[in-house]
């Protein structure tokens, strides 16, 4: 059975209409395009006076696989007094937009680059953003250099900003670099073939660690975003997934916030106002003190953010698997940064941002992306030169109204679109129940987030009491890919309730056992059901899942269990019957870890397949000629054993064996 289609052509079509109704101009006019075409390269005519010649020094840039628009790259070198010197080479992008041009009043309007899954609508034309400007690799470019030295205990020292031409020696990959780094597979190629590079990025890294100590030490906050976005392969959207982060990903971060700091201090210096990123004191302290105190915290009752700091240091230590979801919980609850104008210099400064526990803070460092940092770009020409400002103060405050604005207006866009390509995978399954995680509690509306795929959508009956951080399970009762709708139903009020208080008391049982997996209890058996098998343990302590050799238990029984995962986020526990444990399953589960890792690099690749079984959870098939054995996720309606059909491999995990597909017709291409 065919799942419906949005109502345009493509999912791309899609994107542009969600642009559209949020207020974005997702095309470039004549005059922008025309401005474009009639551009030369900078990097072929004689350098500029006043420009600096760094082309011999060993840049390099890490970012996504997928990245063209290449705003940054970076060079470390070694200081006789054991510092280590920073350079961050900027895309030069003001030098090609002059304000007023037609490029200019686009980026203006938009304010942003905005990221879809889907499609990328960019702030400048792509011959600008991945071309004139973007700093490729093996190319000449210039670019502004923010430079600063870091010392042995992360001090920043002053930085200094000016132009040069530079010269890209090696794109990189955070997923390749990160791996490396944290030394759990090989060098990338390039830095495998250069013993240079090899060095240059271990500098790169070490300074970067000097810096997130001393930013932890401040109060600075590690969260871990789960915000997911649709992967699309050979023109598919094949699953929803979240990029999760890598010790590449951190030392990007740690030199875009040292960048950022110290353009913030050299334009103060310098007595030029600029438009500072803040994040104020968080409004819902109360429900984040709450949360901690369900793990068994206690965080002071007024914001502290070094406290909170050390918090989420300890989660994160104690349960690296589960804190992306307390991650998220905090960051909701923290709110979105808001730029403001920054006029005024020295003791009088007031705000800052909450968050990276520092008092200054500009974005300078994406200029191709982000229109902020094209005028922050413009507010350092202006110093340097002592040329005449470039913004009045009425016009930075309106800026930076702006820029807020249509911040949030992108965030609504990327969210109709993980709800669309949510809902076109959550289709068939309306009427089923799952487990999620409240994301947002306000008289606008509760929302949540499904766990598997990480879907978020409105509770629209029942939640009464629900708060951010919460896991409840829902009932979907509403899934439309047309619209991008995701509805759940929580339960009568009394039953939530009762449910609510027994997941916040396993969430601290769940904590308490975390040190003692793979430990044996005495439990009895208190249900089961097709929802699964459940146990107490004797002692009364804890409660939870019997996930392995369920087969055997009716309630009642009293029998030894193996404590095998726990989930302090969620409150989930999970045990192991041991003696009902089929020997031949570990067999055949090692079979399938050994396929899923055979089928890594296959991912949207299309296949034909025989449904070789069904029941009201699953239905499973074997993928020809390989005789390898799968779930299908979607398009499971209509099936039965013999059953042929085309499926679309969506996502392998070698760790645990599993190996998810869905069926072809059921895969939305982008177009």
């Amino acid at each position: 059975m065919m799942t419906s289609a949005p109502p345009t052509n493509t999912l791309r079509d899609a994107a542009v209409a969600a642009m559209v109704k949020n207020g974005f101009e997702p095309a470039f006019s004549a005059a922008v395009m025309s401005e474009i075409r009639s551009l030369d390269d900078p990097s072929d005519n004689p350098l500029p006076p006043g420009v600096q010649n760094l082309r011999q020094l060993l840049w390099s840039s890490v970012d996504n696989q997928e990245s063209r628009d290449l705003d940054q790259i970076e060079v470390a070198e070694r200081l006789a007094d054991g510092s280590i010197r920073i350079r961050i080479g900027v895309a030069d992008v003001e030098g090609l937009v002059p304000i007023g041009s037609p490029a200019d009043q686009h980026a203006a309007a938009n304010t942003t680059s905005v990221y879809t899954g889907v499609a990328v609508f960019p702030m400048l034309p792509e011959r600008l953003s991945t071309d004139l400007t973007s700093l490729n690799e093996g190319e000449d470019r210039l670019a502004v250099v923010i430079e600063f030295d870091v010392a042995h205990d992360g001090a920043l020292g002053k930085g200094s900003v000016y132009n040069a031409m530079v010269r890209n020696r090696a794109k990189l990959v955070y997923e390749s670099v990160g791996l490396w780094l944290e030394e759990k597979g090989p060098a990338p190629p390039a830095i495998a073939a250069s013993p240079e590079l090899h060095d240059q990025l271990r500098t790169q890294d070490e300074a970067a660690q000097r810096l997130r100590l001393a930013r932890s030490i401040a109060g600075a906050l590690d969260f871990e975003s789960v915000e997911a976005s649709p992967v699309v392969v050979n023109g598919k959207v094949v699953d929803l997934a979240v990029a999760r982060r890598n010790r590449a990903r951190d030392l990007i971060e740690d030199f875009m916030i040292a960048a950022n700091r110290s353009v913030a201090t050299y334009l103060i210096d310098r007595g030029s106002p600029s438009l500072r990123r803040v994040v104020r004191e968080p409004k819902r302290w109360d429900r984040i003190v709450a949360l901690a105190a369900e793990l068994g915290q206690v965080l002071p009752e007024k914001p502290d953010n070094v406290a909170l700091s050390e918090f989420l240091a300890r989660r994160r230590e104690a349960d690296p698997e589960h804190f992306p979801d307390l991650s998220l919980s905090v960051i909701k609850l923290l709110g979105p940064g808001i730029y403001v104008l920054e006029r005024r210099l020295g003791d009088r400064r007031e705000m800052g941002h909450f968050g990276l526990a520092i008092a200054d803070y500009v974005h300078s460092t994406a200029p191709n992306r982000r229109f902020a940092d094209l005028v922050t770009q413009r507010m350092l020409r202006a110093v340097n030169s002592g040329g005449a400002r470039p913004y009045s103060d009425e016009q930075l405050t309106e800026i930076a109204s702006h820029c807020t604005e249509r911040g949030e207006a992108a965030r609504k866009v990327e969210r109709t679109m993980r709800k669309v390509a949510g809902a076109s995978m959550l289709e068939e399954r309306v009427g089923e129940s799952f487990a999620a995680i409240v994301t947002a509690s306000s008289p606008k509306g509760i929302y949540a987030r499904v766990l598997s795929p990480p879907v978020e959508g409105r509770i629209v009956r029942g939640g009464r009491g629900l708060d951010v951080g919460d896991t409840v399970r829902l009932k979907l009762v509403v899934a439309d890919p047309v619209r991008g709708y995701i509805d759940f139903e929580h339960e009568a009020e009394g039953s939530a309730s009762r449910k609510l208080e027994r997941s916040r008391r396993k969430k601290a049982a769940a904590d308490r056992l975390h040190s003692r997996i793979g430990e044996m209890f005495d439990a009895e058996v208190t249900g089961v059901s097709e929802s699964g098998t459940y146990v107490r343990l004797l002692d009364g302590s804890a409660e939870g899942r019997v996930v392995r050799g369920y087969k055997p238990l009716s309630v009642g029984m009293k029998v030894p269990v193996k404590l095998v995962n726990t989930d302090s986020v969620h409150g989930f526990i999970d045990f192991e019957y041991t003696q009902g444990v089929d020997p031949s399953k570990d067999e055949r589960r090692a079979r399938k870890r050994a396929a899923a890792l055979s089928l890594r690099d296959r991912i949207g690749q299309t296949f034909r397949a025989v449904v070789s079984g069904t029941s009201k959870k699953a239905t499973w098939l074997k993928i020809e000629p390989d005789e390898i054995e799968g779930r299908l996720v979607r398009g499971r309606r209509g099936l039965r054993v013999g059953d042929e059909t085309g499926v679309v491999l969506l996502a392998v995990d070698p760790a645990r064996g599993f190996i998810d597909f869905a069926r072809e017709d059921t895969v939305l291409p982008v177009g």
